[in-house]
């Protein structure tokens, strides 16, 4: 469409040149003493033309001779620019391969070659973020190749040309937590933590400083501090659930070890979630551990409460080490020493063995209970049949030795010997 408007202005031009030119009967008389010249109208209008176009023609070869010298500093310029843009490309290649010396050499020659760009006045306007790249580069290489020195040197420099305020505030940031990482290298977490100290307020709370941070508080043994950071990035979805949930699993029995006396591990297991205290694995080692520090079993008995219920409620929740351990603990929790056992746990373990009467670990602590309630007949019916089935030898053991006792108490010498013989037996 373009083309047919330009082509019927042109038609039209030509048309009323036409017009015009061809009836001009003007001319133009040009007095030069002591000649005399006549010409006509179109021929000096044509000649006019001639001459504008000729002085404009030479005004422009004038103004691009003058142009030269600058362009050809433009392009001396920008052959640096280039040759430091390539410095900087091969240093990432070389990095990338594993080559770090060479990939250290390109990051300097980049950096030389900037430097040269700002004394001769042509620094391109990303000079600082160019320059903080190329120092992180070379602090890189330096930090791979174990030269300490170097790289804390160029890291100064980075954060220097990131910080300038001429450079993206996303570049001291990368700056600051490439730091924290080899800090994290060094086996400093108090260092990284410092170099997190110096992030902006938002960026505290992204993935790869959450990162950053949990694996800082678990050097430096800041268990809680390792657990809030724990949830933060399972919120954030930076684990799968499998992985986010062992984690927490395992800070949280790095928090129930360190707890020294009963009042601080019932502080540390208030301070998990419900979702935490409802893991059969934490409310195991807990119970175990408020056992061995001689707190109160009735406490621990109801941290095991939960687990008891999904035990029954779900036979297959918990595995067969795990009903072990859980049989383990109410048995040795059942009751205080100088205090009576538990009724309702005593009432919950009989109602237990009496709906699962091929359960073997609850034929097993349905017979202890009963021996502790001093019902001997029913200890001794319950502990035989555990017998027959019990698979873990520790308490097959137990429970010969209860037999053992129970027969002696009742004069059978013989059937007190083949029980202890079974007991020794294992």
């Amino acid at each position: 469409m373009r083309s047919a408007l330009w082509l019927a202005a042109l038609f039209a031009v030509a048309v009323a040149l036409a017009l015009f030119a061809g009836d001009n009967q003007g001319t133009v008389t040009v007095f030069w003493p002591p000649h005399r010249v006549d010409l006509s109208v179109n021929l000096v209008l044509l000649l006019l033309g001639l001459l504008f176009v000729l002085v404009h023609l030479s005004l422009r070869a004038v103004a691009a001779m003058a142009e030269l010298p600058r362009q050809a500093r433009r392009w001396r310029s920008q052959q640096r620019e280039r040759t430091t843009h390539a410095l900087l490309l091969d240093a990432m290649t070389q990095f990338a391969a594993g080559r770090y010396l060479r990939a250290r050499k390109a990051a300097e020659g980049a950096l030389l070659r900037e430097q040269a760009l700002a004394e001769s006045g042509e620094s391109p306007p990303h000079a600082a973020a160019l320059r903080a790249q190329a120092h992180m580069l070379a602090a890189e290489s330096a930090h791979a190749l174990q030269d300490r020195a170097r790289r804390d040197a160029h890291l100064a420099r980075a954060l220097g040309s990131a910080g300038g305020g001429q450079a993206p505030a996303e570049l001291r940031e990368g700056v600051l937590l490439r730091a924290a990482r080899w800090a994290l290298h060094d086996r400093d977490p108090l260092g990284a933590l410092a170099r997190l100290d110096e992030l902006p307020t938002g960026a505290h709370r992204r993935t790869a400083a959450l990162r950053i941070k949990l694996k800082a508080a678990r050097q430096s043994g800041r268990s809680e501090a390792a657990m809030d950071t724990a949830r933060l990035l399972a919120k954030h979805r930076a684990f799968s659930p499998e992985a986010a949930r062992s984690l927490v699993r395992g800070l949280a029995v790095e928090l129930i070890r360190g707890a020294h006396d009963p009042a601080q591990l019932e502080q540390v297991w208030t301070s998990l979630d419900p979702t935490e205290r409802a893991m059969p694995e934490l409310a195991l080692r807990a119970a175990q551990r408020m056992l061995t520090l001689g707190g109160s079993h009735a406490v621990a008995r109801q941290w095991l409460k939960p687990v008891w219920e999904q035990m029954l409620g779900a036979p297959d929740a918990l595995d067969a080490s795990e009903r072990v351990r859980l049989v383990r603990l109410l048995q040795a929790g059942m009751a205080e020493p100088g205090e009576p056992t538990d009724q309702d746990w005593l009432g919950r373990v009989e109602a237990a063995a009496q709906a699962n009467p091929r359960d073997a670990t609850l034929q097993y602590l349905a017979g202890m209970a009963c021996l502790h309630r001093g019902l001997w007949g029913r200890a001794q019916l319950l502990l035989a049949q555990a017998t027959r089935s019990l698979r873990d030898d520790d308490l097959r053991r137990q429970a010969w030795r209860a037999l053992a006792e129970l027969a002696e108490q009742r004069g059978d010498q013989a059937a007190a010997a083949e029980a202890w013989k079974r007991a020794a037996m294992g």
